[in-house]
């Protein structure tokens, strides 16, 4: 028996100024599912990831997550931005990036209760970095930093995690043990994962969804290897659906 659903999308458009990034999206995506965003640049891969968070809202249409407005379910929502994003310089240690993730469940002062701390910590054990906790962020290779940021996003316990190309830069033993993560959180929460690697991520999802402009949601059976290539061109697209719909 399918899940029920996690996101719905409901004829959703947005552009910034005159120019349209996404147009009439009709999207569901259950509960529990791994799901791969893919895309080329400038597509609207990390436009849609800030609907569902409702930092922006569309012109146009209706967004749900678990069956409320993004606003309202944020905090059900845990976030991974890419490392590149940060500023790596700042003078913080891995726990009190981790820690982060607990800000807006803490109290009025700020202060974290001793079971957000040891939320943090056991965060910090699941993605195999407890050893480090005391050590400066700005030290940590690309991986060990984007496993710390995996962690941040789980410490507030999310039934939705959203990564923006996690393994983006990051060398290839890094990047299984990134996805070694992920497999474990499979069926524990519903995982939306933006990528350009399909060819490694493809036996590990439910589902993926191609964003150009339009969406379309696929069964990895129907990604064909011009997809694997970068090549997203709409007949093929077009072909692909027609040939054999969802």
């Amino acid at each position: 028996m399918k899940q029920p659903s996690a996101i719905s999308l409901e004829n959703v458009s947005f552009s910034y100024d005159k120019a349209i990034v996404l147009e009439e999206v009709n999207l569901i995506l259950h509960e529990g599912d791994f799901v791969a965003i893919f895309g080329p640049n400038g597509g609207g891969k990390t436009t849609l990831l800030k609907l569902l968070t409702g930092f922006l809202k569309p012109q146009t249409g209706q967004i749900s997550v678990l069956g409320h407005t993004p606003e309202k379910a944020r905090t059900h929502i845990g976030y991974v931005p890419q490392t590149t994003r940060l500023d790596k310089q700042f003078p913080i240690t891995v726990e009190e990036i981790v820690q982060m993730g607990c800000l807006s469940k803490a109290s009025f002062w700020g202060t974290l209760s001793k079971e957000q701390k040891k939320d943090s910590l056991q965060a910090l054990e699941k993605v195999g970095l407890l050893e480090i906790k005391d050590q400066a962020f700005g030290t940590l290779s690309g991986g060990q930093a984007q496993r710390v940021l995996i962690a941040r996003a789980l410490v507030s316990h999310p039934k939705i995690l959203l990564l923006d190309e996690p393994t983006a830069s990051v060398d290839p033993q890094a990047e299984e043990e990134i996805l070694s993560i992920l497999d474990s959180l499979k069926g524990k929460m519903t995982i939306l994962m933006v990528t350009h690697d399909l060819q490694t991520i493809l036996h590990r999802t439910e589902s993926l969804v191609c964003v150009h402009r339009h969406v379309h949601l696929f069964s990895p059976s129907q990604v064909c290897e011009h997809f694997g290539l970068g090549l997203y061109h709409s007949p093929l697209i077009k072909k692909t659906l027609s040939k054999d719909p969802l």
